[in-house]
Order: structure tokens, then C-alpha cells, then sequence
């Protein structure tokens, strides 16, 4: 057999590659560094994500008790519909 035709390893096949790739000048021009501007700041998005979040608490209490519990959707923000509800849970305990 001739050296040619021989079967490599691969991490032979790999040192050849990498001999090949490092004699080889792959850029002639400097590279610009390009920065991303982002549309909506972090701290507006972090802004947004508890805005929705707390939306989401308050429609989730109004559909549960107003149309679930066939109670006054509105009655959800009076304060003694919540007194109830904490009397109601610590008396089962």
C-alpha cells in the first residue's frame, strides 16, 4: 500500500484538516462589528411582562368569581368579598 491510499485515523484526518485550514488566510478585510439596537428596552420589557402578568391576576379573579362562582364579576375588588373568602379558608383549618 502506498502512503497515499493508507486509511487514517481520524484525529489524523483531523490534524491534516486543521494543518490545511490554518496556511489558509480566510479574511483580507477588518470586520466591522455590527451592534444590535433593540426596539423595546429591557427595563420597558421587564415593565410589560408584570403589567400583563398582573392583568392576567386580576381578569383570572374576575372570570373565576364572577362567571365560575356566579357571583358580581365586580364584586371581585371590594374588600369584604376577600374577607369572606380569608374567613372561609382559615375556619377549615
Amino acid at each position: 500500500m502506498s502512503a497515499k491510499g493508507a486509511l487514517k485515523t481520524r484525529e489524523e484526518h483531523k490534524k491534516i484538516k486543521s494543518s490545511e485550514r490554518k496556511g489558509k488566510k480566510t479574511r483580507t478585510k477588518p470586520v466591522k462589528e455590527s451592534y444590535k439596537v433593540r426596539l423595546i428596552p429591557i427595563p420597558v420589557r421587564v415593565l410589560l411582562v408584570l403589567l400583563g402578568m398582573a392583568a392576567a391576576i386580576v381578569l383570572g379573579a374576575i372570570i373565576g368569581y364572577g362567571i365560575l362562582g356566579e357571583g358580581e364579576p365586580l364584586d371581585v375588588f371590594k374588600r369584604s368579598t376577600w374577607q369572606h373568602i380569608i374567613d372561609l379558608v382559615v375556619r377549615n383549618q
